[in-house]
């Protein structure tokens, strides 16, 4: 399949799967991809382990007392290029963990699915695009990406110092693959990350991610 027969196509499927949030006892429901439970906003992030491009394990329990954000991707998704090659998305990973965030980018793609890359391709993409996350998680399996509901790349989320999922959705309001419209777009991961730094809760907890369908399993 082409790159440019997953745009309108890929982004409605996940648009509608994501924009069923709604309120559900204390948190709002991240909606899941195959009707799994998965991460609530307002409450603890799903725990979880995965091995970084080196092998490493990396735990989410590790970082409490850290902001976190979440970054699914997929290299040769068409939204997700629109911001590395505007340079957007390395811009926002740079000036953040300049803060103290840590920032990891997973890939949920499974083998032989787009989007699918080795641990040597996966340091590669990080270098040519000159990427500036903490770390590049690996969970080709889907484990994580279904735990947290993950349905879009890019599909972002933030987690506070207490371990509580506070953002889950898109990373701004321009839901094209125009790399023009980067410019003049809110983007709602820093408004969350603005939001946490004044004190205040999230104003937008939960918006509709857009992109291409997370290539799972």
């Amino acid at each position: 399949m082409s790159t440019l027969s997953l745009t309108r196509r890929t982004f409605l499927a996940g648009s509608t799967l994501t924009g069923l949030a709604a309120v559900t006892g204390r948190g709002l429901l991240v909606p899941p991809a195959w009707g799994a439970a998965v991460a609530k906003v307002g409450e603890a992030a799903p725990a979880f382990s995965a091995n970084t491009t080196t092998g490493k394990g990396v735990s989410l329990a590790d970082q409490r007392g850290t902001i976190v954000v979440l970054e699914w991707t997929n290299h040769d998704c068409p939204y997700v290029r629109k911001h590395y090659e505007s340079g957007n998305m390395q811009a926002l990973q740079k000036e953040i963990t300049a803060q103290g965030v840590v920032w990891l980018t997973l890939i949920s793609s499974s083998p032989g699915t787009q989007g699918y890359v080795t641990p040597k391709q996966a340091d590669e993409l990080t270098s040519t695009r000159k990427a500036n996350p903490t770390a590049v998680l690996l969970d080709p399996t889907g484990a994580v990406g279904r735990a947290y509901g993950a349905t879009n790349t890019p599909h972002m989320y933030v987690i506070d110092k207490a371990g509580l999922l506070v953002y889950a959705g898109a990373i701004d309001d321009r839901p094209t693959t125009r790399r023009s419209d980067v410019q003049g777009a809110h983007n709602y991961v820093r408004a969350a990350l603005d939001d946490i730094s004044a004190g205040r809760p999230v104003q937008t907890p939960v918006t509709r991610a857009y992109g291409c369908t997370v290539k799972y399993a």
